[in-house]
C-alpha cells in the first residue's frame, strides 16, 4: 500500500501501483454515454491514465485542463481522466470547460479500477475513492510510467508522464 498524505495527515491506498514493465490489468469503466469501455478498446493506442478523487474538486479539475492541453499535441494516445464522479458530472464540467482532447471515465459502478490498480484510499475522509496518481501505458497495454502523487492537494508531474511516452 502506499503511505500519502491528505491535507498532511497520514492516508492510505489498499496495494500500490503496478510495476513499470507489467501489463496493465484491465478494467471495465463507464464513458460519458453510459457505454461500457475496457482497456482492449484503447489496444494499438497509447494510454495516459489521469487519476484522481472528484472532479469537483480545484487540484483535479486542473489535472484534466492541463492533460487536455497536452493531449492535442501527442500522436496516437488517449489521456483518459479517471474518477469515481458520476459520468454526467464529468460531462458537465468537460461542456463547461471546453475540454475535448481527453476521454472522462468513471469507476462509479465498483469500483474495480480502483482494486485492480491499487490506488482506491484504504481509510481517511476520502476511503474509497481514488488517489491522485498517474499510469502511462505503451501500445500494448504494458506500463512505462507510474506515478503516485504524495500529498493528494498536489498536482502530478506533467511533463514526466508526458516525457515517458518518448
Amino acid at each position: 500500500m502506499a503511505n500519502i498524505t491528505l491535507g498532511g495527515n497520514p492516508v492510505e491506498t489498499i496495494g500500490n501501483l503496478p510495476e513499470v514493465g507489467s501489463k496493465a490489468p484491465d478494467f471495465t469503466l463507464t464513458a460519458p454515454d453510459l457505454a461500457d469501455k475496457t482497456l482492449a478498446d484503447y489496444s494499438g493506442t497509447r494510454v495516459v491514465l489521469n487519476v484522481f478523487p472528484s472532479i469537483d474538486t480545484g487540484t483535479c479539475a486542473q489535472s484534466v485542463r492541463t492533460f487536455n492541453k497536452k493531449a492535442s499535441e501527442l500522436e496516437n494516445t488517449k489521456v483518459l481522466c479517471i474518477s469515481k464522479d458520476l459520468p454526467f458530472a464529468m460531462s458537465r464540467f468537460c461542456g463547461a470547460e471546453g475540454i475535448e482532447n481527453v476521454e472522462t471515465l468513471s469507476d462509479y459502478k465498483n469500483g474495480n479500477f480502483g482494486t485492480n490498480y491499487g490506488l482506491a484510499f484504504k481509510n481517511g475522509p476520502l476511503e474509497t475513492l481514488h488517489s491522485r496518481c498517474v499510469i502511462v501505458l505503451d501500445a500494448d497495454g504494458s506500463v512505462l510510467h507510474t506515478e503516485q502523487v504524495g500529498e493528494i492537494v498536489d498536482e502530478p508531474n506533467y511533463d514526466a508522464a508526458i516525457n515517458s511516452l518518448s
